[in-house]
């Protein structure tokens, strides 16, 4: 049996929809298990050892509607039977519908009723601590079972030489392995999924004050000027714990480093889904507009997240303007309200047993 999970877009979803391939393999330990995702991706699930092989949808290259009707044909000859289209969007659909499989299992949305066998609703309220993103995906495979669990853990498979690579490079940079070592999240996926800079930079000078770590920054090339700004507004002292010359060059770096990381602090999103896919704790912030219940993964003591919501409920009842006031939302997610919360997860982590001098 041959069976397609298709994921497009973005790194935490394709890490997060990856636990299907799991879930199949010890359900049809002799299936094909393919899943076809944009190239930029890949980092997360290579050496994922439930993956027998990888599809890359390069959407520039299928703008041309002869190349995508070619791309679809090439699916169709691959004879899937089960199709599990967790990105349902037009395109997909698509592709599900004309792929010829017995078994074509998607989202309802009514622009692509007609695509799929069997159309599920997304959940709203989350059933177990792993999160509705994860829950929302295992419901798919109830149609071509019922007996799958409710939910599985993301991984990421790190090779011992990548995790040894990380360690070397740290070192290089002056990092005190007898010291605890955080992992920031400076900057979101975009300006209305990061917290403002001077509240981040008050949330740093507030670790720098109360812990004895060393500060690494999750940030890319292009990302320079606002790292530099927010460097700019965080205390001498707390510069000095800052190693900013220290980062992976590339995604698979990124998330070595952080498996050698003791925590990832900072905005929501995939660097924060890579980090607990290595079993590095981790504090999140989340942006206003996005549902902390959806992608709040495996909260508990070592893994928390806040949101404006948790402090201003009254805020984000009946509002249905919050997306277009983000910015203005932001402003009241103050670090004074958030500091509290990040002082029970620093003693939640045992540091000073950890680091006994």
């Amino acid at each position: 049996m041959k069976i397609l999970v298709i994921q497009q877009k973005m790194i935490g979803d394709v890490l997060t929809s990856s636990i299907l391939f799991k879930a199949l393999r010890n359900k049809f330990p002799d299936a094909e298990l393919h899943y076809m995702i944009f190239p930029h991706t890949e980092p997360v699930i290579r050496n994922n050892p439930y993956i027998d092989r990888i599809i890359y949808y390069q959407p520039d290259k299928l703008k041309n509607p002869f190349s995508f009707a070619a791309f679809v044909n090439s699916i169709r000859k691959q004879k899937y039977k089960v199709i599990i289209d967790v990105y349902s969007k037009i395109g997909t659909g698509i592709i599900s519908l004309f792929s010829g499989a017995e078994i074509r299992a998607g989202y309802k949305k009514w622009y692509t009723n007609n695509s799929y066998t069997h159309s599920f609703k997304y959940a709203i309220n989350p059933e177990t601590r792993a999160g509705l993103a994860v829950e929302n995906r295992m419901l798919l495979l109830s149609a071509i079972s019922a007996d799958f669990p409710e939910e599985i853990k993301p991984e990421i498979y790190l090779t011992q030489e990548e995790k040894k690579n990380a360690e070397l490079q740290m070192r290089q940079g002056g990092i005190d392995f007898e010291k605890p070592r955080f992992m920031i999240g400076i900057l979101g996926s975009s300006p209305n999924k990061t917290y403002p800079l001077r509240y981040m930079a008050k949330f740093l000078d507030h670790l720098a004050i109360t812990t004895n770590a060393q500060f690494l920054f999750n940030y890319i090339p292009s990302q320079k000027k606002e790292m530099q700004r927010l460097l700019e507004l965080c205390t001498a002292d707390t510069r000095s714990k800052i190693f900013e010359e220290v980062y992976g060059k590339s995604l698979r770096e990124f998330i070595a480093m952080t498996s050698q990381c003791d925590a990832l602090i900072g905005n929501e999103g995939g660097a924060v889904n890579m980090a607990k896919a290595v079993n590095t704790p981790t504090f999140s912030i989340f942006a206003p507009q996005i549902d902390k219940n959806a992608w709040s993964l495996y909260e508990d003591e070592v893994n928390m997240a806040v949101h404006l919501k948790d402090f201003q409920p009254e805020i984000f009842e009946n509002n249905t303007e919050i997306k277009d006031n983000v910015q203005e939302l932001y402003q009241d997610f103050k670090s004074d309200m958030i500091i509290p919360e990040l002082d029970r997860f620093i003693k939640n982590l045992s540091l000073d047993s950890k680091y006994k001098k």
